[in-house]
């Protein structure tokens, strides 16, 4: 028995090793950079563009009338939003600040600045590259673009079956499951004193009502609740900040001088050095709006929209609420609130903020945010695993995954299984480099058609101001 022992720990260290590695400055320097480069390429369309794709998302409501699709614009953001918000805008920022100090928040608004035009480009080649399956369904994403969008087809549908594989594995052992899950049933154990079999049961049964309907039902219950559950917990943030408004500038001064100058250290803060704030925030940062990672333009392609550009402009927008409106704000409210110096960490860290302020009813709005959050997450990413699971082995394998996946929620909050963990973090790290190297190989199609539409939108634009003299 010492013996397994021995070897369990040596394998969990052999693969904590090659999660640093893979998670390392190497990836987090490629997610950023192919960002600032497409930001430069696109004309920092996050900036110019952004009043025109908020307007575009909420006239989105209404699928296009007589385009492919499965679903209108607005429910294949609100179920990419209920993929990305989720327990990362809760624990991950905490855990960011805790580790790296409040000069983690600047460099984790950062990568979503950039990342912005990394979805808007990963969103728009979705949409171009998608296929229909056999059971009529739209079918997009990186190992389509990867396939059919890269010349060299040898190495493309390698490329394009190893991001179909990991994404796979992450829906299936990583953020998809297991975080989600044990996340919902502590909160619902702690707040509420519901037993874990119960909370089990009843994710289970809701999971696998949603999910075996299929991306309709999925978007349907991602519009009612993404919307409600985002607003509520902004508006909650928003409380803590305005009674706080005389802290603002003393908090954003904070930000910005630990960003660059390190935080030493305060209560139950050890101190941290600058290249700890930038990897903290840059790593939780990706961690919670997934842009590079490949799996929001999963749910993109499935719109029932005609121009790729204006998906890729609505899809945008998903990272800018994600991380720099919910992320942002959950880092503002530890910072003025001074949650971030004491002893708690993670999710007890929010809820305390939220208490120090609102009382009892902060503490409800955090784990109901949570579970919220936690659940759509799940439905999310069990649609991006069966897009993946039906390009490897086509529609047979759709609904065996769904069943394999329904146990694993249903397990979920009584495993506690390290190695599962790391791998999951690894295979996540994965998926990024397939998406990372179509998308700078692809930047030509992305440039073109992104210069297509706005000069067609101007030129339409020009001819209705012409038309109305």
């Amino acid at each position: 028995m010492a013996c397994t022992g021995l070897a369990d720990i040596d394998i969990l260290d052999i693969l904590t090793g090659i999660d640093q590695l893979i998670w390392g400055p190497p990836l987090l320097v490629l997610l950023v950079g192919t960002g600032i480069f497409l930001t430069w390429k696109l004309g920092l369309i996050q900036i110019f563009r952004l009043p025109l794709a908020l307007r575009y998302v909420f006239n989105s409501r209404k699928a296009e009338i007589g385009v492919q699709g499965d679903i209108s614009s607005f429910a294949a953001l609100s179920t990419a939003l209920s993929a990305t918000v989720g327990t990362g805008n809760i624990v991950g920022v905490a855990t960011a600040i805790k580790t790296g100090g409040p000069g983690a928040l600047f460099w984790m608004f950062l990568a979503a600045f950039f990342g912005m035009a990394t979805m808007y480009s990963e969103s728009l080649l979705a949409v171009k590259y998608r296929t229909v399956d056999a059971n009529g369904q739209m079918s997009g994403g990186p190992m389509y673009y990867i396939r059919n969008g890269l010349e060299q087809k040898k190495y493309s549908r390698i490329l394009a079956a190893a991001f179909a594989f990991f994404g796979v594995n992450v829906a299936l052992f990583g953020i998809g499951t297991f975080p989600q899950v044990n996340a919902i049933v502590d909160s619902a154990r702690i707040a509420f004193d519901i037993p874990e079999t119960l909370s089990a049961a009843v994710i289970s049964l809701l999971v696998a009502f949603v999910t075996l309907g299929g991306i309709r039902r999925i978007a349907a219950v991602a519009q009612l609740l993404v919307p409600f559950m985002a607003i509520g917990y902004v508006l909650g943030c928003l409380v803590i900040i305005g009674l706080n408004l005389e802290k603002i500038p003393e908090t954003l001064a904070l930000i910005i001088n630990s960003a660059f100058t390190g935080t030493a250290a305060r209560g139950g803060f050890l101190g941290a050095g600058v290249m700890l704030a930038v990897r903290m925030g840059i790593a939780r940062g990706i961690f919670s709006n997934e842009s590079g990672l490949g799996s929001s333009p999963i749910a993109a392609a499935a719109a029932k929209v005609k121009e790729p550009a204006r998906q890729g402009l609505i899809s945008m927008t998903g990272t800018f609420f994600d991380t720099i409106i919910i992320c942002f704000m959950t880092g503002t409210v530890l910072i003025v609130t001074d949650s971030w110096t004491g002893d708690l960490a993670g999710a007890y860290m929010t809820s305390y903020a939220f208490s120090t302020v609102l009382a009892e009813a902060g503490n409800y709005i955090v784990t109901v945010g949570l579970i919220f959050f936690a659940f759509t997450t799940i439905l999310g990413w069990n649609y991006y695993g069966e897009r993946c699971t039906e390009f490897l082995f086509g529609v047979k394998g759709i609904l065996p995954y769904k069943i394999v996946y329904i146990l694993i929620v249903a397990s979920g909050a009584f495993l506690t299984l390290d190695i599962i963990w790391v791998l999951a973090d690894i295979v996540n790290g994965l998926m990024a480099l397939p998406n990372l190297i179509a998308l700078l190989a692809l930047r030509k199609v992305v440039a073109a058609e992104t210069s297509q539409y706005f000069e067609k939108l101007e030129a339409e634009t020009s001819n209705s101001a012409e038309a109305s003299k």
